[in-house]
């Protein structure tokens, strides 16, 4: 049985933010569709994110703006952000720079999965860090390069072409 698309939907949305002034963000790979992590946004980081095309999280530890990769490199460009059906949910569809999202080094912030009654460590080849100059071939090996700018040009037209 098919669904109908409800009718009712409205052309457009703002927002809903938590009564703490925020919304989750979800950053998902462009190329790969991978989940890469959750943060959260208030209005100024999510204003600064669609303006400069460049992820910028709020840190509630810190309360304050937190510039993805600022520190690490690992930048995060903003290719396309959609709010979900309720408003209430971010994705940012990215381009991820340098080994990956997580601070603890991996590409994704999700390597522990349920198994056996209980959360366990599990790291498939997606969720292996990747060297600083790395990207993935098509075959889904890994290649490295001096030439960070090469491989930068390549994920950004594979992106493109993802698109």
């Amino acid at each position: 049985m098919k669904s109908a698309i409800d009718p009712n939907t409205p052309p457009s949305m703002n927002p809903n933010w938590n009564a703490d002034g925020l919304l989750p963000a979800i950053a998902q790979d462009v190329r790969t569709g991978e989940v890469l992590m959750m943060a959260w946004m208030n209005e100024e980081s999510l204003a600064l994110t669609l303006a400069k095309k460049q992820a910028i999280y709020w840190s509630r530890s810190r309360q304050a703006l937190w510039r993805k990769g600022e520190t690490s490199g690992n930048v995060q460009t903003v290719v396309d952000a959609r709010l979900d059906c309720d408003g209430d949910t971010l994705l940012l569809r990215v381009d991820q720079a340098g080994a990956g999202a997580c601070h603890t080094g991996r590409r994704t912030c999700f390597f522990y999965a349920h198994r056996d009654g209980e959360w366990q460590l599990k790291e498939d080849q997606c969720c292996k860090p990747r060297p600083a100059g790395a990207h993935q071939t098509k075959a889904g090996s890994v290649k490295t390069t001096s030439d960070s700018a090469a491989a930068s040009k390549l994920l950004w037209s594979a992106g493109k072409r993802a698109l």
